[in-house]
């Protein structure tokens, strides 16, 4: 039979209980970004519904 050659693992490694930790992610730079891109595409909307008075 072969014999199984295992790499020892440090101790510290080996007696750490692995570590918890709640994913809590911050979108209120995400949620700012998407009310100025909104509000831009409602202003150029509206521009373009004006602008199509106009030249017709």
């Amino acid at each position: 039979m072969a014999k199984k050659n295992k790499r020892p693992t440090p101790v510290s490694v080996a007696n750490t209980p692995p570590q918890k930790f709640e994913f809590n992610p911050d979108y209120s730079m995400v949620r700012k970004d998407l009310k100025r891109i909104g509000l831009l595409a409602g202003f150029f909307i509206t521009v373009l519904v004006v602008l199509s008075f106009f030249l017709k």
